[in-house]
Order: C-alpha cells, then structure tokens, then sequence
C-alpha cells in the first residue's frame, strides 16, 4: 500500500505541486522518507505545498481505505515564522512539532558536535546495564549482552552523526 503512496507524491511533484528539499549540492531532492507505516514529508515551506501533501493523503486515504491519523501527526519547519508554522498546522489539521523532535527513535534537529546531545544514548545504554545486573547472569553472560546489544547502540548512532572529539 505505502508504493500507493509514493506514486502519488511522485506524480504531484511530476506536475509541479509539490516541491522537496535538496540535500547536499542540490544533487538530492527529497520529498518522504518510509519506515513500515512511518512517513515523513519534507517540502518547501509554501502554502501550496501543505495543500499538495493534505491532498496526496486524503487521495491515499479514498484509494487505500487505511486512514492517516492526523492527531498523531505534527507538523515542524526550520527557519519559518511562528506563524506559518501555524497556518500549515491549520491547513494539515494537526499538531505543531518543535526542534529537536524523535523519529523512529533518533533525536533529529540536535547538534551531534555537543556533548549533551549523546546523553539520551549514554543513559540509554546504563538503563540497560542496570537492568542486567540484578539478573541472575553468569560472567559470560553478562559479557555476551554487553557486545552484543550495548555496542550495537553507540555503532548505529555513530552510523549518523559525526561524534564529538573529547580530549581526556
């Protein structure tokens, strides 16, 4: 159901509708990204566009029969008046998003060179420490959980953003 979906954000963005953000040199333009039933639009922010993206989902909704659930979504934008923030809020019927948000679990509109922006990744992964110790864990298991599960935290995050450089 979801290629539906990029069908017809491809097809307003064919006929002018809809326009993405460019990433890089303007070599990239992006539109959504999907992850399972997790959609996130990234347009110019106009009117119009907002009106492009309300159209594509009550399209998708008439064609699909699966109902998008707007007082689940947000909308946010950088460098945008509090006020357009608001009419697109209006327009799309749903709440308003602030920097920095999470999406699928990752702090989007952090600065990775700040040294407070890897606390929630720190206190993540002693949560998870904490909780093993009072298992009832041999030596060797506790030693598997940490390279198994602990590593694969900071790995993934790392896969994402440049780390800050600490001098000890």
């Amino acid at each position: 159901m979801v290629e539906g979906l990029a069908v017809l954000v491809r097809e307003a963005s064919r006929v002018g509708i809809l326009e993405g953000v460019y990433v890089g040199k303007k070599e990239v333009e992006v539109k959504f990204l999907q992850f399972a039933d997790d959609t996130i639009f990234f347009c110019q922010p106009k009117y119009e566009c907002m009106v492009a993206i309300k159209a594509i989902l009550r399209s998708f909704d008439i064609v699909s029969g699966l109902k998008v659930n707007f007082h689940k979504s947000q909308v946010g934008a950088v460098g945008v008046s509090e006020m357009d923030l608001n009419i697109f809020s209006n327009c799309l019927k749903c709440g308003r998003m602030d920097l920095p948000f999470k999406y699928l679990g990752i702090r989007i509109g952090g600065n990775p060179r700040k040294i407070k922006f890897w606390y929630p990744i720190i206190h993540k992964i002693q949560s998870r420490l904490s909780l093993w110790k009072g298992k009832l864990l041999s030596m060797a298991g506790r030693l598997y959980l940490i390279k198994s599960v602990i590593s694969a935290l900071p790995l993934f995050y790392f896969s994402l953003f440049k780390g800050s450089k600490i001098s000890v």
